[in-house]
């Protein structure tokens, strides 16, 4: 059961702040307070030590935390990125953070370019009626991020300790 519920939680969520972000240009607060709160869970029930959970993996998302919001406060990203970011990295550790950055720069910036250039394009009519189409395609909106952002996890969750615990 705990097999499972690792191999369901942390991707599910994540896909959910994706699409929720592409969707809505919004992630949910929610969403990042419950993937904190079924990592703690989790790591107890695979009896990851509590100090390694403490001083790895709530520590990074904190430190992940106090780095994005400081990005928040000048207006370089969107609130819930940063709370998304950090609510990752309490899944991934200190052992993955770099990756975690890497992985999200590279996606987030094909992401960006990939919107940047559609936006020169016009709209076709039948796109035109979609709501969430027309905020993506709108030259002043902002890029969802939270897709690079939950891309990235996915992509690193199988190299994480919690992982790892779940699968012994």
């Amino acid at each position: 059961m705990l097999s499972a519920a690792a191999l369901i939680l942390f991707p599910s969520l994540m896909a959910y702040a994706a699409s929720s972000d592409l969707l809505t240009m919004t992630i949910a607060n929610w969403i990042s307070a419950l993937l904190v709160v079924a990592f703690l869970l989790l790591a107890a029930v695979a009896g990851m030590p509590v100090m390694e959970v403490l001083q790895t993996h709530l520590a990074c998302g904190a430190a992940v935390l106090a780095l994005t919001f400081t990005l928040f406060a000048f207006g370089w990203i969107g609130g819930g990125d940063a709370k998304l970011a950090a609510s990752t990295a309490v899944w991934l550790g200190w052992d993955n953070l770099y990756a975690y950055g890497l992985t999200t720069s590279i996606i987030g910036g094909a992401l960006t370019l990939a919107i940047l250039r559609w936006r020169l394009s016009d709209l076709p009519a039948v796109l035109d009626r979609q709501v969430w189409v027309r905020r993506l395609h709108a030259a002043g909106n902002g890029v969802p991020y939270g897709i690079a952002l939950a891309a990235a996890g996915l992509i690193l969750y199988p190299d994480t300790a919690i992982w790892a615990a779940a699968a012994t």
